[in-house]
């Protein structure tokens, strides 16, 4: 069983996405109810690892892709986070054409890691709890389908483990409503430009950067500790 399928689910009122409506769950540094993380995935449903023995590859959505880069490239065991489109109808979107909302494609982070150091499991609670998976084509002020929570899965391990842990997430009531993410294949990805790219780390005293990007970054530190890479850990 990994590390973080035995830590606690510490989320502050507004999860960690700003806005994001959950139950009263606090800090850990803060004395307040704390819920258990979902169980790790048993062996009827193994993790899986889509392109070798030590190198997998995931896509969610999860709002502004800036954001997502931010949070998946600090985890133990992730080797590479890129951002990009996916889900759209249109060949080699431009960021200006998605963000016009009308390609179909969602901004989304490919993250490449090594499975036999955080699981598939593990990355699909970072991705649930970083940010609103209940607010359909809408991530605090961004709004528009680009901005939709979605998962893209790549095999069927990948596509059965998400729906059980989306079940096992609503059924917890960790949530005060529904959670409304996609769970898709992944079909045709486009690389986002190259200014998206790394995109906090080239930016940090930007204004989004500074009022969305940051805040989020430090609650998810706090909660994620055990599972940082060691350079990540505040």
């Amino acid at each position: 069983m990994s590390r973080i399928s035995t830590c606690l689910i510490v989320i502050n009122v507004t999860c960690l996405q700003l806005g994001c409506d959950t139950k009263p769950i606090t800090l850990p540094l803060a004395a307040a109810e704390t819920v258990p993380m979902v169980e790790e995935a048993d062996s009827s449903t193994p993790d899986p690892k889509t392109t070798s023995a030590k190198v997998a590859v995931a896509t969610f959505g999860a709002g502004c892709f800036w954001c997502t880069e931010a949070v998946f490239v600090r985890l133990n065991g992730v080797s590479a986070v890129e951002s990009g489109y996916a889900g759209g109808f249109v060949k080699n979107p431009t960021y200006e054409d998605v963000c016009n909302g009308l390609t179909g494609h969602a901004e989304v982070c490919r993250i490449t890691y090594n499975p036999e150091t955080i699981g598939f499991a593990d990355l699909l609670k970072v991705f649930w709890l970083t940010h609103d998976p209940t607010t359909l084509n809408q991530q605090g002020a961004d709004r528009g389908t680009q901005y939709r929570s979605v998962v893209f899965h790549h095999d069927e391990a990948q596509q059965k483990l998400a729906t059980r842990i989306k079940k096992e997430l609503d059924e917890s009531g960790t949530f005060r409503a529904p959670i409304v993410t996609e769970i898709t294949p992944i079909k045709e990805y486009y690389k986002a430009e190259a200014g998206h790219q790394n995109y906090y780390e080239q930016n940090p005293f930007g204004g989004y950067c500074q009022a969305v990007v940051r805040p989020k970054i430090e609650k998810f530190e706090k909660v994620f500790k055990d599972i940082l890479k060691k350079e990540a850990k505040p």
